[in-house]
Protein backbone atom coordinates (compact mmCIF):
# COMPACT_ATOMS: atom_id res chain seq x y z
CA UNK A 1 0.00 0.00 0.00
CA UNK A 2 1.24 3.50 -0.89
CA UNK A 3 -0.11 6.51 1.03
CA UNK A 4 0.55 10.19 0.41
CA UNK A 5 -0.07 12.43 3.42
CA UNK A 6 -0.55 16.15 2.76
CA UNK A 7 -2.10 17.99 5.70
CA UNK A 8 -2.17 21.66 6.66
CA UNK A 9 -0.73 22.80 9.98
CA UNK A 10 -2.82 22.73 13.14
CA UNK A 11 -2.61 26.36 14.24
CA UNK A 12 -0.28 26.85 17.15
CA UNK A 13 0.24 23.15 17.85
CA UNK A 14 1.72 21.24 14.88
CA UNK A 15 3.35 22.29 11.63
CA UNK A 16 2.25 20.64 8.41
CA UNK A 17 5.24 18.29 8.48
CA UNK A 18 4.80 17.47 12.19
CA UNK A 19 1.14 16.59 11.62
CA UNK A 20 2.05 14.59 8.53
CA UNK A 21 4.73 12.63 10.37
CA UNK A 22 2.29 11.84 13.20
CA UNK A 23 -0.17 10.49 10.64
CA UNK A 24 2.64 8.49 9.03
CA UNK A 25 3.49 6.96 12.41
CA UNK A 26 -0.16 5.96 12.85
CA UNK A 27 -0.36 4.39 9.40
CA UNK A 28 2.88 2.46 9.94
CA UNK A 29 1.62 1.24 13.34
CA UNK A 30 -1.42 -0.23 11.60
CA UNK A 31 0.33 -1.34 8.38
CA UNK A 32 4.13 -1.64 8.88
CA UNK A 33 4.85 -2.46 5.23
CA UNK A 34 3.05 0.63 3.84
CA UNK A 35 5.00 3.16 1.82
CA UNK A 36 4.11 6.55 3.31
CA UNK A 37 5.16 9.81 1.65
CA UNK A 38 4.66 13.04 3.64
CA UNK A 39 4.47 16.37 1.82
CA UNK A 40 3.81 19.79 3.37
CA UNK A 41 0.60 21.63 2.58
CA UNK A 42 -0.50 25.18 3.42
CA UNK A 43 -3.33 27.58 2.70
CA UNK A 44 -1.55 30.95 2.93
CA UNK A 45 -1.07 30.81 6.70
CA UNK A 46 1.52 29.08 8.85
CA UNK A 47 3.61 26.63 6.84
CA UNK A 48 3.13 28.28 3.44
CA UNK A 49 6.76 29.31 3.16
CA UNK A 50 8.03 25.87 4.17
CA UNK A 51 5.69 24.11 1.76
CA UNK A 52 6.74 26.27 -1.18
CA UNK A 53 10.44 26.16 -0.31
CA UNK A 54 10.29 22.37 -0.34
CA UNK A 55 8.00 22.07 -3.34
CA UNK A 56 9.86 24.60 -5.49
CA UNK A 57 13.41 23.88 -4.28
CA UNK A 58 13.82 27.30 -2.70
CA UNK A 59 16.17 28.63 -0.09
CA UNK A 60 15.43 30.00 3.38
CA UNK A 61 16.40 33.61 4.19
CA UNK A 62 16.48 34.45 7.91
CA UNK A 63 15.66 37.98 9.02
CA UNK A 64 14.66 39.86 12.19
CA UNK A 65 11.65 42.15 11.83
CA UNK A 66 8.95 43.81 13.93
CA UNK A 67 6.24 41.56 15.38
CA UNK A 68 2.56 42.62 15.61
CA UNK A 69 3.09 44.43 18.92
CA UNK A 70 6.34 46.19 17.95
CA UNK A 71 8.93 43.79 19.37
CA UNK A 72 11.72 42.12 17.35
CA UNK A 73 10.98 38.65 16.01
CA UNK A 74 13.22 36.23 14.12
CA UNK A 75 11.54 34.81 11.06
CA UNK A 76 12.33 33.82 7.49
CA UNK A 77 11.04 33.90 3.96
CA UNK A 78 11.64 31.72 0.95
CA UNK A 79 13.76 32.68 -2.03
CA UNK A 80 13.42 31.18 -5.51
CA UNK A 81 16.60 32.23 -7.29
CA UNK A 82 15.57 31.32 -10.86
CA UNK A 83 12.56 33.64 -10.81
CA UNK A 84 13.73 36.24 -8.24
CA UNK A 85 10.68 35.33 -6.18
CA UNK A 86 10.22 35.82 -2.44
CA UNK A 87 7.71 33.67 -0.57
CA UNK A 88 6.55 35.59 2.47
CA UNK A 89 4.25 34.38 5.20
CA UNK A 90 2.42 37.21 6.94
CA UNK A 91 2.01 34.90 9.95
CA UNK A 92 5.78 34.79 10.51
CA UNK A 93 6.01 38.56 11.07
CA UNK A 94 2.48 39.55 12.12
CA UNK A 95 1.03 36.22 13.21
CA UNK A 96 -1.50 35.45 15.88
CA UNK A 97 0.75 32.75 17.34
CA UNK A 98 3.60 35.21 17.98
CA UNK A 99 2.06 36.73 21.09
CA UNK A 100 -0.31 35.81 23.88
CA UNK A 101 -1.61 39.40 23.99
CA UNK A 102 -4.26 40.06 21.36
CA UNK A 103 -4.54 43.75 20.46
CA UNK A 104 -6.12 44.11 17.00
CA UNK A 105 -6.61 47.85 17.41
CA UNK A 106 -2.84 48.42 17.66
CA UNK A 107 -1.24 45.31 16.11
CA UNK A 108 0.80 46.12 13.02
CA UNK A 109 1.89 44.51 9.76
CA UNK A 110 5.11 46.59 9.77
CA UNK A 111 7.28 43.46 9.90
CA UNK A 112 5.75 42.18 6.66
CA UNK A 113 6.94 45.36 4.93
CA UNK A 114 10.38 44.87 6.46
CA UNK A 115 10.50 41.37 4.96
CA UNK A 116 9.50 42.77 1.55
CA UNK A 117 12.23 45.42 1.78
CA UNK A 118 14.82 42.78 2.65
CA UNK A 119 13.78 40.66 -0.32
CA UNK A 120 13.85 43.68 -2.65
CA UNK A 121 17.43 44.42 -1.50
CA UNK A 122 18.34 40.83 -2.38
CA UNK A 123 16.99 41.31 -5.92
CA UNK A 124 13.50 39.85 -5.62
CA UNK A 125 10.90 41.42 -7.87
CA UNK A 126 8.22 38.74 -7.64
CA UNK A 127 6.37 38.03 -4.40
CA UNK A 128 4.00 35.39 -3.16
CA UNK A 129 2.56 36.57 0.14
CA UNK A 130 0.49 34.24 2.30
CA UNK A 131 -1.90 36.35 4.34
CA UNK A 132 -3.35 33.77 6.74
CA UNK A 133 -2.77 33.53 10.47
CA UNK A 134 -2.51 37.28 11.08
CA UNK A 135 -2.94 38.98 14.46
CA UNK A 136 -3.67 42.25 12.68
CA UNK A 137 -6.45 44.14 10.96
CA UNK A 138 -4.58 47.31 10.01
CA UNK A 139 -5.42 47.04 6.31
CA UNK A 140 -1.72 46.82 5.49
CA UNK A 141 -0.89 50.30 6.83
CA UNK A 142 2.07 48.97 8.82
CA UNK A 143 3.43 47.02 5.86
CA UNK A 144 3.15 50.07 3.61
CA UNK A 145 4.79 52.33 6.21
CA UNK A 146 7.80 50.02 6.24
CA UNK A 147 7.89 50.46 2.46
CA UNK A 148 7.95 54.27 2.76
CA UNK A 149 4.27 55.23 2.49
CA UNK A 150 2.93 57.83 4.93
CA UNK A 151 -0.60 57.79 6.39
CA UNK A 152 -1.62 61.16 7.78
CA UNK A 153 -4.60 62.34 9.83
CA UNK A 154 -6.58 65.56 9.27
CA UNK A 155 -3.84 67.61 10.97
CA UNK A 156 -1.06 66.17 8.83
CA UNK A 157 0.24 63.94 11.64
CA UNK A 158 0.97 60.23 11.45
CA UNK A 159 -2.34 58.38 11.81
CA UNK A 160 -0.79 55.71 14.03
CA UNK A 161 -0.62 51.93 13.94
CA UNK A 162 -3.14 49.13 13.84
CA UNK A 163 -6.82 48.97 13.03
CA UNK A 164 -7.57 52.06 15.12
CA UNK A 165 -5.58 54.16 12.62
CA UNK A 166 -7.74 53.30 9.62
CA UNK A 167 -10.52 55.75 10.51
CA UNK A 168 -8.00 58.55 11.06
CA UNK A 169 -6.34 58.41 7.63
CA UNK A 170 -7.15 61.51 5.58
CA UNK A 171 -4.12 61.59 3.29
CA UNK A 172 -1.60 59.09 1.94
CA UNK A 173 1.81 60.32 0.78
CA UNK A 174 3.69 58.07 -1.63
CA UNK A 175 6.70 60.23 -2.52
CA UNK A 176 9.00 58.36 -0.11
CA UNK A 177 7.94 54.83 -1.07
CA UNK A 178 10.62 52.38 -2.07
CA UNK A 179 11.01 53.20 -5.80
CA UNK A 180 11.82 49.57 -6.62
CA UNK A 181 8.21 48.65 -5.79
CA UNK A 182 7.31 49.83 -9.30
CA UNK A 183 9.30 46.85 -10.64
CA UNK A 184 7.63 44.33 -8.32
CA UNK A 185 4.76 41.93 -8.88
CA UNK A 186 2.70 40.59 -5.98
CA UNK A 187 0.48 37.53 -5.66
CA UNK A 188 -1.58 36.84 -2.55
CA UNK A 189 -2.10 33.32 -1.21
CA UNK A 190 -5.10 32.75 1.04
CA UNK A 191 -7.73 30.12 1.69
CA UNK A 192 -10.86 32.26 1.43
Amino acid sequence: MKVVVAIDSLKGSLTSMEAGMAIKDGILAAKPDAEVIVKPLADGGEGTTDALIEGLNGERIDVTVTDPLGDPVSCYYGYLKETNTAIIEMASAAGITLTNKKDPLHATTYGVGEMINDAIKKGCRNFIIGIGGSATNDGGIGMLKALGFEFLDENGNDAGEGGQALGKVKCIHTQNKNPLLDECHFQVACDV
